[in-house]
């Protein structure tokens, strides 16, 4: 496995758990107080801080170094954030797939999708 392919799983893992608490506290108190939007919007620029902060940890302790394995790390991150997401969907909100997906052409769900592009 490459370091740039550990790097992105790494990134994942820790960027994920911190979205995991976020979003939590989104949807349980912050969502119903203001709505899905503006929640979304509230919780967006915080984990993009914790994305850009972890990623900068990251590259130099993975030594990635070309523009290419940077990207390999993003893609990896991004690839194995959004299985996981349609898991938790499916596994624990008992979503289907297709729900999942039609959500993330609503207002909230773009946002988000945007947001981890």
């Amino acid at each position: 496995m490459t370091q740039a392919i550990k790097a992105g799983l790494a990134y994942f893992a820790l960027v994920f758990a911190v979205a995991f608490v976020l979003g939590t506290i989104r949807t349980l108190w912050i969502a119903d107080a203001v709505g899905a939007t503006i929640a979304v919007l509230i919780e967006l620029p915080v984990i993009l801080a914790v994305s850009w902060s972890v990623a900068r940890w990251l590259v130099p302790r993975f030594m990635i170094e070309s523009a290419t394995d940077r990207m390999l790390m993003g893609a990896t991150a991004f690839i194995v954030l959004m299985l996981a997401e349609l898991g938790l969907a499916v596994l624990l909100f008992g979503q289907s797939t297709t729900l999942w997906l039609a959500e993330m052409f609503g207002i909230p769900g773009f946002l988000g999708l945007l947001g981890q592009i």
